[in-house]
């Protein structure tokens, strides 16, 4: 792009008198020969001019610039014309450059040359400037040379980046605008093919010059032919134009353009011209009264003449306000004594005149008497000033200074000057700057809103959530998922991109996606986009309201989607129905910390949205490839799983029975899925872990039963189910859990003294009773605040007491271990002492009933795989497959299939019975997953899992030694050996033997005779015959032995030793968070299973086909996972979490408050109050000095006059003087 940018150079010779230098200020020789020739005698001109009197060349000054001995960082720089486009600079600043977008421009004007700066200016530049700039993230443009204010803004600008944190570091940045031909060693900076870098080196950095300023980030140099002089103000000038029409925030987004403020330190009298012009295009200016120059000519005009009258003119047609003959005489008077040495001070005047009128975009600035601390006050209340005058009548005079704090983010500003009670906002005034707040992150601003008269539910309509998804910054894993899923809708493209290409495919489909109807980011891609993330969780979100809702084909809902938005798509003019919960996920889905808990603080069921905010980040950082991001995104992800934790600890103790229906109720703002599922899916180990969440497990895996039953009791139940009608196990009366459920704050009623977790009043007979009671009226009367009106007739006693029995989990969960260890018995059985040969001699009775039994295994797979839940058939798959213990079973049993094949053949009946041997491990392997419901052996195993891992890794290592080894032994011991079984055991299984001590001695020492037969005889060697050994290189072989033992039996067999004292180390402690983790699935798994285990579950398999597919009979126990509460019980648990919530938040503010962090923050803040304080105090003492000073003056001057007139004898007083106060004092208490 800077081989766009061109530059000039003086080709016409205009001398001056004494014929040495040009009027461009270069010297004669300098010049081409263009402009030296006689020939061109005619050109010779008497007034220099750039625009006529230069020539044009491409820019041979560009690239980065490293300054020498002063500073490791590179800035930028480009030498260009005075005439280019300014949006082209813009672009390469901001585009190329990559310097931030400005949300403020402070052009410094004036204070240039080397006149010494005033110490309270510097202390204005530094303590105001260049602090309030860090706070608002604004560019500071100056001259950028090393001289006057330039050089006091740079030292500033170091100073506070020295002090700034890596946050806040590249918010201020500091670019200078500098005259071509005025800046000293720029020949350093020529290359006609750029510099990175160009090194510019400076002899003297201490004394002012025309250097370049090595604490500036980038450098626009001007070039208007000129040498050694000051302009470059009409560049710089249109840039400032230019820039204050951009608009702030992520691509423009912001609801204000760019405000640029010009702030006018001393200044010579030529100056008054370029604050003229840009005052007529309403640009604001604060001018510092005080520094000096032009600065204080207008504080004196603007302050001692803003009451003189200004009349209409009586031109025709002249509506301009023209100055009276008074005013005008009176800024002639104060011209002369500012600038007595100028001689057109008529154009001065004119000038002033001209600046006077525009006086309402100026702002006088008295820093040696106000101080430099409420600087940002001041630059923001001038550009307000300024703003009120353009901005229209209808408009709120308060929301341009809305604006400006919401784009500075500075709600301190706001919260003291905007929202402290004295002014009525109206929602219209609020709109465009919450949309504003919410594009640019800046969430303190979305609470003030929504705390000051801001309705979500008026704003947040699906055509505003719309255009928030459009607002998301490229380059974020989130826009790159809605970019793929938009090209996939619109066909685009044949196949979505891979990761490594994920960028520029992205950009590439950008490019390609034509404009018009429905070719914009929808909630469609949304959707698609937060289904991938959920999974088969819940529901697709915004389904409905596209209506999708029937459509469960993938093909037909992209056809329905692009016909729907090619249309008028009426629904995004309505409202959200859950705005918080889609703003939350819209914050979550950009990995927006505070944000996103600001949303959690207002949406509903608090823990279904923490526990999705965790699932939604995790399923984000997979897919995130900056591992910045990713660490961030898992670090809120452990947040929100910390939080839903907390919040629900804190719902368990105010009320069990309620945060038991808040585990399982169904949800309709999160696609109906419930707590544990969403934490399932979110792998929540740590919620999981909960005493609340254990409880409920145990509830249901007991069902009617006490949890304190012995296990042999159940034993002995289960081969003698008539002992279930006896005292042998204890079973919970129907009337604790009433009255459990009439008092559940009370101690000691509906609960069970021998419980492990508290209050057990949540049943497969409440349940059950619920379902019967959703098909009637309802009632007041409820059950953990489910409505019910009646209790359906109660069975009989023998009934009711066997489905307790048999219904639990528990029960069917020991019946199947007992029968597995049976299964495993047979199929021993089988394969030691029964397998027949193949038909027609066999099989044996035996094994015909070990495949029976195989075949009921099979069938329950099938149930579980296909017949369970309300996910589509792939979904189920998935599901199914993505388990370990599932592929566990499927290998099983493909195996068991392939043995039982096989075995049925002659040819191939040894192989079958090989592979029905290796089944048999697989089957024995499962005995694992069956006993991790165990409290001692589920950490356990948890444990072995983990070492596993560590394992192959030892084995990799391992193998690499062996390799190494082996092959070396082998080629030094037998020179010739072409049998690949001798190589393959010699070579892998030999030394491996050896970790174990199994070492051949004969075959490593053949320095001595052993008694082995071998050959040397190279045919008889390939015939088979074993080889003899090479005795050239014994030596060397028992040196390998010595350090190949060394390093595999004390190294690597310690190093895996470490490797599991460190994972046993680390598992350990969370063992118990894991165990309670997976527990949750095998009680799920043995919930959903019938009563009766294989090979008697066919008969239970029989009888839910002819309920389910014939009667049609829906399940029931799938209630103890998923509970749907409509009216007034969903509102009531809806309050009371909301009540909980609160409570919580209360609880955390006050930890939070009392903090050491917060406390030297509010001592902070006071000791600020009472410097600022005794400021003041220092300012009302400076004036009582003054004011004293005066009395003192007036009192001597009244004490002359009385003694004048007391001394002549003009005339006589009637009186005499009156005697002061002192001295009446004193005569009247003598000492």
């Amino acid at each position: 792009m800077c081989q766009d940018d061109h530059v000039l150079t003086c080709a016409i010779l205009s001398p001056l008198s004494n014929g040495a230098l040009c009027q461009c200020g270069g010297e004669r020789e300098a010049h081409g020969s263009v402009a030296l020739g006689d020939y061109f005698s005619t050109a010779i001109v008497n007034r220099w001019d750039s625009a006529q009197h230069s020539s044009e060349y491409p820019t041979d000054a560009f690239g980065e610039l490293q300054f020498t001995g002063a500073s490791k960082r590179h800035s930028y720089f480009l030498r260009l014309s005075w005439d280019t486009p300014p949006s082209m600079v813009y672009t390469l600043m901001t585009a190329h450059w990559g310097l931030p977008l400005p949300n403020l421009v402070v052009s410094v004007v004036g204070g240039e040359g080397r006149t010494k700066v005033k110490t309270w200016v510097r202390e204005v530049l530094r303590q105001g400037l260049v602090k309030a700039s860090q706070s608002t993230g604004a560019w500071i443009l100056t001259a950028g040379l090393r001289e006057g204010v330039g050089r006091c803004v740079g030292e500033a600008v170091r100073d506070h980046a020295t002090a700034a944190s890596s946050v806040s570091l590249n918010k201020v940045v500091a670019l200078g605008i500098a005259p071509w031909g005025l800046v000293d060693h720029r020949q350093q900076l020529v290359n006609p093919q750029g510099s990175f870098p160009a090194k510019y080196y400076v002899k003297n950095m201490s004394q002012d010059s025309c250097c370049l300023d090595n604490n500036y980030q980038a450098f626009l140099l001007v070039d208007d032919g000129s040498v050694g002089r000051r302009g470059g103000t009409e560049f710089r000038a249109k840039l400032e134009d230019y820039i204050s029409h951009q608009r702030t925030g992520i691509w423009g987004s912001g609801s204000i353009n760019i405000p640029v403020l010009c702030m006018l330190i001393s200044g010579e009298a030529s100056m008054l011209e370029r604050v003229d012009l840009s005052l007529k295009k309403s640009m604001p200016w604060l001018v510092l009264a005080g520094s000096g120059g032009l600065a204080d000519f207008l504080s004196d005009v603007l302050d001692n003449l803003s009451s003189a009258p200004v009349v209409q003119s009586s031109g025709e047609g002249d509506v301009e306000a023209g100055p009276s003959v008074d005013l005008k005489d009176k800024v002639a008077e104060r011209v002369k004594r500012h600038f007595p040495s100028e001689a057109e001070s008529d154009k001065l005047v004119e000038r002033a005149l001209s600046i006077y009128q525009n006086r309402d975009f100026i702002t006088i600035y008295h820093g040696e008497q106000e101080g430099p601390n409420d600087f940002d006050t001041v630059l923001l209340k001038a550009l307000v000033g300024a703003s009120k005058h353009r901005a229209s009548a209808d408009a709120s005079p308060y929301n341009e200074e809305l604006k400006l704090a919401v784009t500075w983010n500075r709600v301190d500003i706001a919260k003291s000057e905007l929202f402290n009670g004295d002014i009525h906002w109206k929602y219209e005034d609020l709109e465009d700057s919450m949309t504003d707040a919410l594009i640019n992150d800046k969430p303190q601003f979305v609470r003030l809103f929504t705390e000051n008269g801001l309705n979500i539910l008026d704003y947040l309509t699906y055509g505003r959530l719309e255009s928030l998804y459009r607002s998301v910054p490229d380059g974020t894993v989130l826009y790159h998922l809605l970019q793929r899923r938009l090209v996939e809708r619109l066909g685009t493209a044949a196949s979505a991109p891979t990761s490594n290409q994920q960028d520029s495919a992205s950009k590439v489909a950008a490019e390609h996606i034509q404009s018009g109807p429905g070719t914009e980011m929808s909630l469609f891609e949304v959707a698609r986009v937060l289904e991938l993330l959920m999974g088969d969780i819940c529901q697709p979100f915004y389904y409905d309201v596209l209506g999708l809702e029937q459509i469960s084909s993938k093909r037909r809902a992209l056809r329905h989607a692009s016909k729907l938005l090619r249309g008028e798509c009426l629904y995004r003019e309505k409202r959200c129905l859950f705005p918080w919960a889609s703003l939350f996920v819209w914050s979550v889905l950009q990995n927006r910390s505070e944000m996103a808990t600001f949303f959690w603080e207002m949406t509903g069921e608090s823990v279904l949205s923490a526990l999705s905010g965790c699932k939604i980040l995790r399923e984000l950082s997979k897919l995130e490839a900056e591992a910045e991001n990713k660490l961030s995104m898992k670090e809120l992800a452990q947040k929100f799983e910390n939080v839903a934790h907390d919040m629900f600890s804190s719902c368990y103790r105010s009320n069990e029975s309620r945060s038991f229906t808040l585990l399982i109720r169904k949800s309709p703002v999160w696609g109906g899925t419930t707590c544990l599922q969403m934490g399932m899916g979110a792998d929540a180990r740590l919620f999981f872990s909960h005493d609340g969440v254990q409880s409920l497990l145990s509830q249901i895996w007991w069902g009617d039963m006490k949890r304190n039953t012995d296990v042999w009791k159940l034993l002995l139940t289960f081969f003698c189910p008539v002992l279930c009608y006896t005292n042998l196990i204890s079973f919970r009366k129907q009337e604790d859990q009433h009255q459990g459920e009439e008092k559940p704050n009370e101690d000691g009623l509906g609960k069970d003294s021998d419980s492990l977790y508290g209050t057990t009043i949540f049943s497969f007979s409440d349940i059950k009773h619920i379902e019967e009671d959703a098909q009637g009226t309802l009632s007041p009367r409820s059950i953990r605040g489910i409505p019910h009106s009646r209790r359906p007739p109660k069975r009989p006693f023998i009934v009711s007491r066997w489905r307790e029995f048999w219904f639990a989990p528990v029960t069917a969960f020991l019946g199947n271990v007992l029968m597995y260890f049976l299964f495993l018995l047979l199929f021993a059985y089988v394969l030691l002492v029964d397998f027949k040969p193949p038909p027609p001699s066999g099989p044996a009775i035996t094994e015909y009933v070990l495949y029976f039994w195989v075949f009921t295994i099979v069938c329950e797979e099938i149930r579980e795989t296909f017949f369970l839940g309300t996910m589509t058939m792939r979904q189920r798959i998935r599901v199914y497959i993505q388990d370990v213990w599932n592929n566990c079973d499927l290998t099983a049993i493909v195996l068991f299939i392939i043995g039982v094949i096989c075995r049925m053949f002659t040819w191939s009946y040894g192989f079958g019975r090989d592979v029905l041997c290796v089944d048999y491990m697989v089957f024995t392997l499962r005995l694992i997953h069956i006993f991790a419901i165990h409290k001692q052996l589920g950490p356990k195993i948890i444990i072995v899992g983990k070492m596993m891992k560590d394992i192959f890794f030892f084995l990799f290592f391992l193998m690499v030694w062996l390799m190494a080894y082996g092959v070396a032994n082998q080629a030094l011991l037998y020179s010739y050996d072409p049998s690949l079984e001798r190589i393959f055991r010699r070579v892998f299984y030999r030394p491996y033997l050896h970790i174990f001590g199994q070492i051949p001695v004969e075959e490593m020492d053949v320095g001595k005779q052993w008694d082995m037969p071998c050959t040397d005889n190279v045919t008889l060697i390939q015939s088979g015959y074993e080889p003899c050994r090479t005795q050239y290189s014994n030596w060397l072989v028992v040196i390998l032995l010595i350090v190949y033992l060394l390093v595999t039996n004390i190294l690597l067999i310690n190093l895996l030793i470490a490797m599991f004292s460190s994972t046993f180390s680390e598992v350990q402690a969370n063992s118990d968070i894991y165990w309670k983790f997976q527990r949750y699935t095998l009680v799920v798994q043995y919930h959903s299973r019938p009563s009766l285990a294989p090979p008697f579950i066919i008969l239970s398999h029989i009888n839910l086909f002819i309920k389910r597919i014939i009667r049609k009979v829906p399940s029931i126990k799938i209630h103890h996972f998923v509970l749907q509460l409509r009216g007034k019980a969903a509102n009531k648990l809806m309050t009371w979490e909301t009540i909980q919530k609160e409570d919580f938040l209360t609880g955390q503010n006050t930890i939070q408050k009392s903090s050491d962090s917060e406390r030297l923050k509010r001592m902070s803040a006071k000791v600020d109050g009472v410097l600022k304080h005794v400021t003041e105090s220092r300012d009302f003492d400076h004036r009582l000095r003054a004011l004293e000073n005066e009395m003192e003056y007036c009192s001597n001057a009244l004490s002359w006059i009385v003694d004048t007139l007391a001394q002549g004898s003009t005339f006589k007083p009637p009186r005499p003087p009156p005697t002061s106060r002192d001295s009446f004092l004193s005569s009247a208490n003598p000492t």
